[in-house]
C-alpha cells in the first residue's frame, strides 16, 4: 500500500474525522426500455401518467421515447438511494398497464431502425433542442446502439475532507483546485483499476441476434436467435457498443480539469468533414444541431464523468470550469438482469470502497502507453474476462487477471473496513468478500449466470430477458407503494406536466435563435462567469440535454 494512502487513511481513521465519511453522497440513474407483453419495443408513447419527460426530475426517457431513465435523488445512505429507485420502480409500474421493464441492459428485438421512436419533449425551445439532439445521435451512431442500457452511479466525497487533506499535504492552490484535481486522480486511477469492475458486475454476456443488423462481428451463434462469446462480461461495454470514427482521435487527458475540459470545449467547436458533408438540416428540418466532431459535451461516451450541478441555461463544460468538479458518474455498468432494479446494496457498498480507493490512492499521470494499456485491459476483460489464465498488462509486464484481481480487492479492503468503522457493522467488508469469492470462482459472475439460466432453462437471450422482466414486474406490482407515497409521486407527475406547458405558453424567441446562442456559449466559454447574457431556460440543476 502506498505511503499516501497509508497517510489518508489514518486521517480520516482519527475520531474527529471518521464520521467525515458518512457524509459521502450517492445517486443511481438506471435506464429501461418498455417493452410490449411479447419483449418486443413498446411503440407507445411516454406515458403521461408518468409525468413531462423534460421537468419531471425522477422519471425521464433518454434516447427513444421507449427508454425510460429513473434518476434517485443523492443521499447519504446508499441503502435510502435503492429504496429511492425502488419507489420510483413501483410507481412506474402501477402505470404501465400491460407492458414491463426490460430486464438486462442489451435491448429486447427491435424493430426496423425508422421504427424506433426517438425521445419527444414537447415544443418548447428546450424541449425541441433535446429532440433535435437525439435526431443527431441517430444520424451519427444509428438509433439501435441507442437502445442499450445501463445503470449511472453518481458518487461524492464530501465537502469538508478535501481542506482536510490539502492542509495535511502541503496543496498549494484553492481548496476548489485541490478538490478537482483530487477528482481528476480518482478518475485517472479509476480508467487503470475499471476492468475489475466490468469483470465482477458485467452482465452482459450475450445479446439478441438481430441487434447487429447483418453487420459483420465476431460473436459466436449460441442458438438461432442469439449471439455471444463464450467468456465475455459485458458486451455492452465492447467495441460492439458505441463506435465512432469522429470520436476515435477524441481522448481527453485526465492530468487536470483544465486540459480536460478544453478538449472537450474544441470537439464542440470543431468541424468534422462527414457531418458538415449532411449539414444541419434536410428539407428545411433539423436533423443534427451543429456539423462539429460532438454536438454537445455530453456526445462523448466515456466510462467516468467529472460532473458539477448546472445552473438553468448553463452547460456542463461551463459549470465545471466555473465552480470545479463536484461528483463523479461511473457510466459503465450493466443492469444485473437477476436484481429487480439492476443494483443493490452489496455491489453499492463496493462500489464506494472502489471509488474510495481510486479517490485516495496515488495517481500518477496517464502517459500515453499506460492510457492504451488501460483501454486494452478493459476491452480484454469485457470479451474475455472469465477467460482462465487471461492475461493483462501491468507497467509493461504481463500479470494474470485472477492474480491482479485478488491483489486489488487486499488493497481495496482497509478502504472498506474504513466505511464500517465510519458507519458501524461490517456491510463493506461482507461486500468486498462476495467480490473475492467471484474472483476465486468465475462461476459466480453475474455474466456466468446469465448464461449457465439461459442453458438451464433451453432459452434465447430475449427469453431469459423476458422472464426476468415478469419476475421483476409481479416483486413490484405484488407490494404497491402506501397511498401517501403513491400520491407523492402523482403529484410530482402532475405538477412536471404543468411545468412543461407553462414553458410552451411563455416561450419566446425563434428556435434557430435559440439554438444559435446555445452554440455561441460554448466559444464565449471564457467569459461564462460574468457574462450570462446567453442564459437559456432549461431545466435548474439538471444538464439541458442529459
Amino acid at each position: 500500500m502506498s505511503e499516501l494512502l497509508n497517510r489518508r487513511l489514518a486521517l480520516l481513521g482519527e475520531r474527529a474525522n471518521l464520521s467525515l465519511l458518512e457524509q459521502c453522497l450517492h445517486g443511481i440513474e438506471r435506464e429501461c426500455l418498455r417493452v410490449t407483453d411479447e419483449g418486443r419495443l413498446a411503440q407507445t408513447p411516454h406515458p403521461e401518467e408518468l409525468g413531462s419527460a423534460l421537468t419531471n426530475e425522477q422519471i425521464t426517457t433518454d434516447y427513444s421515447e421507449s427508454l425510460l431513465e429513473f434518476i434517485t435523488p443523492a443521499l447519504p445512505d446508499p441503502a435510502d438511494t435503492l429504496a429511492s429507485l425502488d419507489s420510483i420502480h413501483r410507481f412506474a409500474y402501477s402505470k404501465l398497464g400491460n407492458e414491463y421493464l426490460w430486464s438486462p441492459s442489451m435491448p429486447c428485438p427491435l424493430p426496423a431502425e425508422e421504427d424506433i421512436p426517438i425521445a419527444y419533449y414537447g415544443t418548447s425551445n428546450i424541449g425541441q433542442l433535446k429532440y433535435v439532439y437525439r435526431k443527431g445521435l441517430a444520424l451519427r451512431y444509428g438509433k439501435t446502439m441507442q437502445c442499450i442500457a445501463g445503470i449511472h452511479y453518481n458518487f461524492s466525497l464530501p465537502e469538508k475532507l478535501w481542506p482536510l487533506l490539502k492542509q495535511a499535504e502541503g496543496f498549494v492552490g484553492t481548496d476548489r483546485d485541490f478538490q478537482s484535481s483530487s477528482y481528476i486522480a480518482l478518475i485517472r486511477n479509476f480508467r487503470r483499476y475499471s476492468w475489475l469492475l466490468m469483470y465482477l458486475f458485467g452482465s452482459s454476456p450475450a445479446l439478441d441476434a438481430g441487434f447487429l443488423r447483418g453487420r459483420s462481428h465476431q460473436l459466436e451463434q449460441l442458438d438461432p436467435d442469439t449471439l455471444y462469446l463464450p467468456y465475455a462480461t459485458s458486451l455492452r461495454m465492447s467495441d460492439l457498443g458505441y463506435q465512432s470514427n469522429a470520436q476515435a482521435g477524441l481522448t481527453p487527458c485526465y492530468n487536470d480539469l483544465n486540459s480536460y475540459t478544453d478538449s472537450l470545449r474544441k470537439a464542440v467547436a470543431t468541424p468534422y468533414a462527414p457531418y458538415v458533408e449532411v449539414g444541419t438540416h434536410q428539407d428545411g428540418e433539423w436533423v443534427q444541431l451543429n456539423t462539429n466532431i460532438l454536438q454537445i459535451e455530453n456526445e462523448y461516451y466515456s466510462n467516468i464523468r467529472p460532473k458539477r450541478v448546472t445552473y438553468t441555461g448553463e452547460r456542463p463544460i461551463q459549470a465545471l470550469m466555473a465552480r470545479g468538479i463536484q461528483y463523479v458518474e461511473v457510466r459503465c455498468l450493466d443492469i444485473n438482469p437477476f436484481l429487480p432494479m439492476g443494483i443493490d446494496l452489496t455491489e453499492s457498498r463496493f462500489l464506494d470502497a472502489f471509488l474510495l480507493y481510486c479517490a485516495l490512492n496515488d495517481s500518477p499521470l496517464l502517459t500515453n502507453t499506460s492510457c492504451s494499456n488501460a483501454t486494452s485491459n478493459f476491452l480484454s476483460v469485457v470479451k474475455e474476462g472469465r477467460r482462465p489464465g487471461l492475461q493483462l498488462q501491468r507497467n509493461g509486464q504481463p500479470v494474470d487477471l485472477k492474480e491482479w484481481a485478488g491483489q486489488l480487492l487486499e488493497q481495496i479492503a482497509p478502504l472498506a473496513a474504513l466505511l464500517d468503522q465510519c458507519h458501524g457493522g461490517d456491510a463493506h467488508s461482507k461486500a468486498l468478500d462476495a467480490q473475492m469469492a467471484k474472483v476465486q470462482n468465475p462461476s459466480l459472475t453475474p455474466s456466468a449466470q446469465v448464461l449457465a439460466a439461459m442453458a438451464e432453462h433451453k432459452e434465447s437471450f430475449a427469453q431469459f430477458s423476458l422472464r426476468q422482466s415478469r419476475a421483476h414486474a409481479e416483486f413490484f406490482r405484488s407490494e404497491p407503494l402506501t397511498a401517501e407515497q403513491q400520491a407523492r409521486f402523482e403529484e410530482l407527475a402532475r405538477s412536471s406536466l404543468a411545468q412543461q406547458a407553462e414553458l410552451e405558453q411563455n416561450e419566446v424567441g425563434d428556435f434557430d435563435v435559440f439554438v444559435g446562442a446555445y452554440q455561441a456559449s460554448i466559444l464565449a466559454i471564457s467569459n461564462q462567469r460574468t457574462d450570462r447574457s446567453h442564459a437559456l431556460r432549461g431545466n435548474a440543476a439538471r444538464d439541458a440535454l442529459r
